[in-house]
Order: structure tokens, then C-alpha cells, then sequence
């Protein structure tokens, strides 16, 4: 299939836009690619210090005549593994028994394995609504660091990468593409059983925001939604990025969303050491080859048109807001430069191809039984709307990505997905649920922002009321609470609100998702009242059915104009035209000072818990547009 012009013109605005970086990013992966290897390079002190906590079995097998060690005699592969397990996240839970397979893996391929080191992975959803998420989003930095310093050991010929949410991946994607002269392939966990359905979930919520049901039923309804080890079932930013790790060929085609702790999991995780080396693939009916076959550098892989398939795999499934900060760091890593501009292009063009919840009422796992990201890809593809020619770790290029796993005989083999399995969940790019992604671009005289359309009524894409300025999402929930804001719309006009929640943006307070918000502003859209949040911070990768224009830029702190909304200015919200205004005469705009972040706001703000730690990284981070970078 021809790809279509649009997707053409990006990627190659893209290139171009990037050509001053991208170059000397391949320079140096080429001179990095062409040393000898580091067991040569290092003194012997060196090398025995990197091979000295190895397992008897792998360490002590010398060449007789020389008694040096077998790795470095022969030279075997060394896969280092870099680990986001804890037991405090559901999702990486099951990590931790990977690292043994990896090992046993590789010694049946004369190899070895190492982990190389751990990285910090917190949970955003037990940090929701406290001062740890002022945290979240700078973990992704401090994990890409810490990457960095599993890395620096510089012994290793390829590496397995073990993550799978929010910040997590983002943040070893950066780390690896640093090292980006090392083949990597990125190893999920794959998502917990369905559990209480995700709608259900959100109508207790509301119930307890009106004050409907207590803390009890409450409590009990959340166990029920998050009860066993594996990825949460919505469709927020941890399966996200697996979806796009899909797309860009950096995982084992369609190892996604295969449950945790099973016999296909443990295969797909041996299958992801043996792929890292070039082992052929031979079991079944799937792809095989006479000899080994390298598996391609990752700073390779991921160029400009990776990263262009990963854009258009995010708007055709109606994905994670957060990766339209998270995606322009990862551009940045391998020396790409993309903006919120190329997403709006692709967005015009590519089609809305899933209804997975918040988009829909299916969990992933319904999303995987009705054909999953293998299906979304083939359909892209199939209209020209990805890219078809690039690398991916698998041999076979990207199109090995439409075809599922299947486990017989205890081999795998993969088969394609074939037609949608439930057309209310997964539909082809002839008939999608919207001709247009999921995800818009506002700009105005209020700065540039995102939305998430994709869940959003039609009757809600334009919302225009009068404006109630908060400077905390406490202050906000505070006001739901006492009624205030019930009472605002009853006495509006426009039977509306637009809620403006400022000093959130990265400077701030390190840019903490506002979660907490949806189910009091569900509630009132819920009674009939058009509501729309704006705000410099984030919302939730699970972000909904209420208008939110997010990671308003540049944010108030940094002399962005939501520090000039006054209580009462006309708020426009227009995903249609693509607008976002306060609709205040240019003049008395113009001549409007900008309010100052509230001291007691200031000095609260990383103050305790560890958030002074991070002060200096609120204080270099580039706008959200510039993917809130701190390097």
C-alpha cells in the first residue's frame, strides 16, 4: 500500500527538522558499534570485577591453556538486563522470576545474562492525589538516568529491557537510546484478569463524590477493579505504551497484553533473549532462517519513521495524553525533534480504530480477544497510514506484528489476527469509529494545549462558559464539595463552567496528573451542566468523558497566560476548530498582569516526602511541549 501524503509530509518535515541532531547521534553509534568489546578494552581488574558475582556454572568455565574466564575466551554474548520489577506494582510484580528465565535462556544459546540494575518505578495510581505525584513525571528522567548507570558498566552485547508502565518504559526507552548501539528488545509483564469493569468502577466513584456511598464501598469497589498481579485493564498510559512498543518493533511481535504467569508469558520471555541474539526463530509454523541473525541496534530501529508509526498507533487507538510528552523526550533521546504540530497533521488523517475504555467500555483484555495491536497495525499498515519499511528487532520487519502468538507443543509459533474478533471493540481502517484520532491540538490566546477527544460526547467537543479559577486541585475539589461549582453553572448563562486549575505545569510542582478531578467534574456534566477543565498540569493516561484541555503551554509559572484568567472571563474550548480562548478584548488582555504563583502555594509545593530531592529538575524542565525534558 502507498503511504499515504499526509504521513510522507510528517515524516519527512520531521527529517529534515532533525537533521542536526539525528546526524551526529548516528556518528556516535557508529563509533561506539566499531570498539572492540569491553571484556578487550578493560583492564583485567575490570573485568574481573564485572564477571566476579557470576553464578559458578557461567563464571569459572575457563579456556584450559590461558584459565581465562569463557566469557571473555570466547567471547559470548552478555545480555545485560535492566529491571523495573517491584512488588509495590501490580504490573511489574511478575518480574520478578524473569531475570532466572533470561539466564537459563541464554545459556542454552552459549550466553549469559546479568542484571545490570534496577530502576525506580512508582505507582501513579496509589500516588494519585498525594505529594508523591509531584514525583511521577520526573521519575521518567531519574529512571532513563538510572538506566544509564545499569549501562555504564559497558560489558554487555545486548540488552532485555523489563518495564511496563507510565513513566517506566518512557524512561528506559531514553536510557537505551543513549546506549542506542546495542540491540535491545523491550520485555512487558502483560495485564491482570478482568476484574470489576471499568465503567462500573467510574459510576462508584461518582457515587462517592457526591457522597452517594462511603469509604467502604468505595474501598471495595477499587479491590475489586485491581486485585491480582499484572497491568491495570484500562486503557491508560502503561498499556499505551505497550501498544507502542508494539509499533515500533521493539517487543516480541504481539507479547503485549498476554496475561502474566502463564506458559505463553514465560515462552514469550525466553523468546525475547533469544531474538536479543539473533537466534533464529524455529519452532512451528512461524519464521525461521538457516543461521543466526543479528538483531539491529535500537538506535537504529528507532528513527524517523519509528517514531512516526508510534504516533499514528497512539491516535488510531485513542491512547495515553501523556505521550504527547513522553514521545517528544523519546524522539529527543535519538536525536529527533517532533512537536505537537505533527501530531495534529497525523491526527487529521489517521482513523480512531478501538473503543477501549475510558474510548469505550472493553478492557484490554477484550481489546487483545478481538485482535489487539497486531489487528490496529495491519489495518495502518494496510492503508498506508505506517510505515512498512523499517527495521524492527524481529528479522522479518514490521509487518511480523500482525500476526498473534500461539503456544502448541510448547513452541511458538505466530498465525495472523484476521478479521476483527468484535467489531464494538476493534474496527478496520474502511470502517472506523471516527475518521479522525483521538487526540486534537488547541492553540488561542490562551497557549497551546492537547485534548482527548476519543471519549468526549459530540455535544461536549465545544464547550464556551464563563471561567472559575482554582490554583490547586485541592481548591477545586474542595468547591465541588461545598457546592460551589453546581451553583456557578445554575447561575451561568452558557449552564456551564470552565474550570481553569494553574501552577501545574512541570516548573511548578513537577507536573502531577489531576486524576482526582474527573469524578467531581463527571458528576456535573452527568447533571447536564458543560463543563471543561483547562490546566497547565496532566490529567490521567485514563482521561475521559469531560472536556480537558491539558499541558497548557507555556505553563502559568513560566509566564504562560492562564496566570491572566480572572474569575468570570469567557472561556471558549472549540475541538472543532481546534481553539482554545479567553474571550476578553485584546486590548484588556493585553494589558492584564500576570498573577503570581501563591507563596503559600510555593513554599508547600516540593516541600517533604522526598520532593525536595527534586528541585533542581523543576527548576531546568523544558515545556510539556518539549517533552518536559530535564537534560
Amino acid at each position: 500500500m502507498k503511504l499515504h501524503p499526509t504521513v510522507h509530509a510528517v515524516t519527512e518535515r520531521i527529517r529534515a527538522r532533525s537533521a542536526p541532531t539525528r546526524a551526529p547521534y548516528l556518528e556516535r553509534l557508529a563509533a561506539l558499534a566499531a570498539r572492540a568489546p569491553g571484556t578487550d578494552r578493560m583492564g583485567c581488574a575490570n573485568v574481573a570485577h564485572a564477571f566476579a558475582g557470576m553464578p559458578e556454572s557461567d563464571r569459572a568455565r575457563a579456556v584450559p591453556a590461558l584459565g581465562r574466564l569463557r566469557v571473555v575466551a570466547a567471547r559470548a554474548p552478555n545480555i545485560g538486563i535492566v529491571t523495573a520489577y517491584n512488588d509495590m506494582l501490580s504490573a511489574h510484580q511478575p518480574f520478578e522470576g524473569f531475570p532466572a528465565l533470561i539466564r537459563d535462556e541464554a545459556r542454552r544459546h552459549g550466553a549469559t545474562a546479568q542484571v545490570a540494575g534496577g530502576v525506580p518505578a512508582m505507582c501513579d495510581g496509589v500516588t494519585q492525589g498525594t505529594p508523591g505525584m509531584e514525583l511521577s513525571l520526573f521519575s521518567r528522567d531519574v529512571i532513563a538516568m538510572a538506566t544509564a548507570v545499569a549501562l555504564s558498566h559497558d560489558v554487555f552485547d545486548a540488552v532485555l529491557m523489563l518495564g511496563v508502565c507510565d513513566k517506566i518504559v518512557p524512561g528506559l526507552l531514553i536510557g537505551a537510546l543513549h546506549f542506542g548501539h546495542l540491540p535491545t528488545v523491550f520485555v512487558p509483564a502483560g495485564p491482570m484478569p478482568s476484574g470489576l469493569s471499568n465503567n462500573a468502577k467510574a459510576k462508584v466513584r461518582e457515587q462517592a463524590a457526591q457522597g452517594l456511598v462511603g469509604r467502604a464501598e468505595l474501598l471495595q469497589a477499587e479491590a475489586q477493579a485491581y486485585h491480582a498481579p499484572g497491568t491495570c485493564t484500562f486503557y491508560g498510559t502503561a498499556n499505551s505504551n505497550q501498544m507502542l512498543l508494539e509499533a515500533m518493533g521493539l517487543h516480541v511481535p504481539g507479547t503485549a497484553f498476554v496475561a502474566p504467569q502463564n506458559a505463553m508469558r514465560a515462552e514469550l520471555t525466553r523468546e525475547a533473549a533469544r531474538l536479543v541474539l539473533g537466534v533464529p526463530h524455529t519452532g512451528g509454523a512461524g519464521p525461521s532462517a538457516a543461521g543466526p541473525r543479528a538483531c539491529p541496534a535500537i538506535g537504529h530501529v528507532v528513527d524517523e519513521r519509528a517514531i512516526v508509526n508510534a504516533m499514528a498507533a497512539l491516535l488510531a487507538t485513542g491512547g495515553s495524553t501523556n505521550h504527547l510528552i513522553h514521545w517528544v523526550a523519546v524522539a529527543r533521546a535519538a536525536g529527533i525533534a517532533i512537536d505537537w504540530d505533527d501530531f495534529a497533521a497525523l491526527s487529521a488523517v489517521v482513523p480512531l480504530l478501538t473503543r477501549v475504555y475510558p474510548n469505550g467500555s472493553a478492557d484490554v483484555n477484550q481489546f487483545q480477544a478481538a485482535g489487539g495491536p497486531g489487528y490496529v497495525i495491519r489495518e495502518l499498515l494496510d492503508a498506508g497510514l505506517m510505515h512498512a519499511d523499517v527495521l524492527a528487532v524481529r528479522p522479518e520487519g514490521i509487518r511480523a506484528y500482525t500476526a498473534e502468538p500461539v503456544l502448541e507443543g510448547g513452541h511458538l509459533h505466530w498465525v495472523p489476527v484476521g478479521a476483527s474478533r468484535d467489531e464494538s471493540v476493534v474496527r478496520p481502517a474502511s470502517a472506523p469509529f471516527s475518521a479522525t484520532g483521538g487526540l486534537k491540538l488547541l492553540q488561542g490566546n490562551l497557549g497551546r494545549s492537547v485534548i482527548k477527544v476519543s471519549a468526549v460526547p459530540e455535544d461536549r467537543h465545544v464547550v464556551q462558559a464563563p471561567a472559575r479559577v482554582f490554583d490547586s486541585q485541592e481548591a477545586l475539589q474542595a468547591a465541588f464539595s461545598a457546592g460551589e461549582l453546581e451553583r456557578l453553572c445554575e447561575a451561568s448563562p452558557a449552564h456551564g463552567l470552565v474550570c481553569v486549575v494553574r501552577w501545574q505545569g512541570p516548573q511548578a510542582n513537577g507536573m502531577p496528573e489531576l486524576h482526582k478531578l474527573t469524578p467531581p467534574l463527571a458528576v456535573l456534566q452527568g447533571k447536564g451542566y458543560r463543563i471543561a477543565l483547562v490546566t497547565d498540569g496532566r490529567m490521567s493516561g485514563a482521561s475521559g468523558k469531560v472536556p480537558a484541555a491539558i499541558h497548557v503551554s507555556p505553563e502559568a509559572l513560566a509566564g504562560g497566560p492562564l496566570a491572566r484568567v480572572q474569575d468570570g472571563d469567557l472561556i471558549r474550548l472549540d475541538t472543532v476548530a481546534g481553539t482554545l480562548d479567553a474571550l476578553v478584548p485584546p486590548a484588556e488582555w493585553a494589558a492584564r498582569a500576570h498573577a503570581a504563583m501563591p507563596e503559600a502555594l510555593r513554599q508547600s509545593s516540593g516541600a517533604g516526602l522526598g520532593r525536595e530531592l527534586f528541585a533542581n529538575m523543576r527548576r531546568n524542565a523544558r515545556a510539556a511541549e518539549e517533552g518536559a525534558c530535564t537534560w
